[in-house]
């Protein structure tokens, strides 16, 4: 799977910003939701190949879209890298469980974050 359009997700203005401008600088096709229920608003629309997630928003938090995503039929083939605060092996093993492909911790790294959505592709 090639991966061009990326669905960034972080209710920090901030870090939306960070990541999105890091991953066009590398050549995707990004657009922007601020919290989980804002993703899975736009999903649809915006037709994703891979959602960068982080973990901590209102209303719907990472945790909770990525589950959403990936037990539905119409989305469980786009695949989710989570970005938590904590690196903590329980984070990334509850993500993995939700049904994230992988995670990264924050301040996110541009190598490492290019290097693990180059492993998806």
């Amino acid at each position: 799977m090639t991966i061009k359009r990326i669905l960034v997700v972080d209710d920090s203005a901030t870090d939306r910003l960070y990541i999105s401008e890091m991953l066009q600088k590398a050549g995707f096709e990004i657009s922007t939701a601020e919290d989980g229920q804002d993703c899975l608003d736009k999903l649809a629309q915006v037709q994703p190949d891979l959602v960068v997630m982080d973990v901590v928003m209102p209303r719907l938090n990472g945790f909770q879209a990525t589950r959403a995503l990936s037990k539905n039929p119409d989305t469980a083939h786009i695949p989710v890298i989570m970005c938590t605060g904590k690196e903590q092996a329980a984070d990334r093993l509850w993500a993995l469980r939700q049904g994230a492909k992988d995670c990264v911790i924050k301040p996110v790294v541009a190598e490492e974050l290019l290097e693990k959505i180059a492993g998806l592709s």
